[in-house]
């Protein structure tokens, strides 16, 4: 205890501005856990958390750890709903509707797992080329399952840039076919954000045209919350999941879960099945309903609130880590006016440093949240795009260039970036936060261009 005191007491913080909030940038990362040679250049794969909200995460866990029975049994709802009530209000969603389930991949499951298909096999579920892969491997195994002629898929192909109106009308043509074919679309999966690359998608449109053609919307915001600003009550999505432990600063894992009212019906059972369910086959239920159901409490909270023995702790801390954004950090607005500024300003040094482009389409939304992607001077194959200074590799060596270049980035000089090509050219993906300034974007360009004329020397083939 005595050790700890100290370690407190000698901890340097960030300093704060006239007004009483943390100044962002640099000074940052003294309230932040790096190891002081790391740039972490990358938050949007896994978050990162500030001392602080460990302080409260090691604080749960110390508890629960002293009286575990007590804090369990009697303690841990009561938490779990002022953190439900929390983030509820970040999200503009009435809390009884938000639930917290570990990641946004879970939420995806829960709900596909749920969903009834129709026995004539017409049903069909739409997602789009930019899927994140956990997710749209979800639907290739209710495929599997489920077995050939109870339900199907398909994929709507979008290349990047693209327009936001393209996509909505490759949507509505897509569901239009597959009505042409005597098939429905009964639900459609798209991102807030999405992943590869790291582009805001219109996901409020499309909600919007999935509720105006009859399809029901499972909103994938794993890149969500803390980073672009959600209105559920506007926007009425269907299902919306979103990680708190990426952006919102809370530990991993946490992903709020929004189910409206005229939804949850749908979701009878969690991932795992635990106590909180009650059987639906009538004569045939041979287990009671839940041992305790608290009046004040829907089943879908009650269904969400315990699903067996795991850490809880990551959810407990959700309120701490609104709290901490609003009292310390100056709120959503502020956060996030931040990000969206450098990550504009960031991308475009990168981008001319290395001779190439941003990610961007014509009307300038595909940067408006916290990550944005660049071109590198790399290429795979052909070189008739390439231009002179640029690095020519055989298209077969693409996958392991990926991996030696992120990996020596890793190991040679402290920090990474995601890659990725898009048709032959390889682009990096990265992420604006509050600890990041200017000086870090300039040294992810430099690493970038050592890097590939690292790949040029043939490097990679050692």
């Amino acid at each position: 205890m005595v050790s700890l005191t100290i370690r407190e007491r000698e901890r340097e913080e960030a300093k704060v501005d006239e007004n009483g909030f943390k100044v962002f940038g640099a000074e940052m990362k003294k309230d932040f856990l790096f190891a002081p040679e790391w740039t972490n250049l990358n938050h949007g794969s896994y978050g990162s958390i500030p001392r602080a909200i460990q302080d409260k995460l090691r604080g749960y866990q110390d508890d629960i750890e002293a009286r575990p029975d007590p804090f369990i049994r009697f303690a841990h709802a009561g938490l779990t709903d002022e953190s439900r009530e929390a983030v509820a209000g970040v999200i503009n969603a009435p809390v009884e509707t938000v639930v917290f389930v570990n990641n946004a991949t879970e939420g995806v499951n829960t709900v596909f797992r749920n969903l009834k298909w129709d026995t004539d096999g017409k049903d069909v579920v739409l997602c789009f080329s930019t899927v994140y892969d956990a997710c749209g491997k979800v639907i290739d195994f209710l495929y599997d399952y489920h077995g050939d002629g109870r339900m199907s898929s398909r994929e709507i192909a979008i290349e990047y840039p693209i327009e936001d109106d393209e996509i909505l009308q490759r949507f509505r043509d897509a569901v239009k076919k597959v009505q042409d074919e005597g098939k429905r679309a009964k639900v459609c999966l798209f991102d807030v954000v999405s992943s590869r690359p790291g582009v805001l998608f219109p996901w409020e449109r499309m909600v919007k045209a999935c509720r105006e053609l009859g399809v029901l919307s499972l909103v994938d915001g794993a890149q969500g919350i803390g980073m672009v600003h959600l209105n559920m009550a506007e926007a009425d999505p269907d299902f919306f999941v979103s990680n708190c432990h990426k952006w919102l600063y809370t530990p991993r894992g946490c992903a709020v879960f929004y189910v409206p009212v005229r939804n949850q019906h749908l979701l009878p059972t969690t991932l795992a099945t635990s106590h909180g369910y009650s059987s639906q086959s009538g004569d045939h239920n041979i287990r009671k309903d839940p041992p305790v159901k608290p009046a004040n409490k829907s089943f879908f909270v009650n269904n969400f609130e315990f699903t067996g023995t795991k850490d809880y702790a990551p959810n407990l801390c959700v309120k701490d880590a609104v709290a901490y954004r609003k009292d310390v950090l100056g709120g959503e607005e502020r956060i996030i006016d931040y990000l969206w500024d450098l990550n504009k300003k960031g991308s475009k040094l990168v981008a001319e440093k290395l001779g190439t482009q941003v990610l961007e389409n014509s009307k300038g939304t595909l940067t408006n949240c916290s990550m944005a992607n660049v071109a590198v001077p790399l290429w795979r194959g052909d070189k008739s795009e390439a231009k002179e200074g640029d690095v020519v590799v055989p298209a077969e060596d693409g996958d392991r260039i990926v991996v030696w270049m992120m990996s020596t980035m890793a190991k040679d000089y402290k920090t990474i970036v995601p890659m990725f090509w898009l048709g032959k050219r390889f682009w990096v993906r990265i992420s604006a936060q509050i600890y990041l300034d200017i000086k870090d974007y300039e040294y992810g360009a430099e690493t970038l261009k050592k890097l590939v004329e690292r790949v040029g020397k043939g490097e990679y083939k050692a």
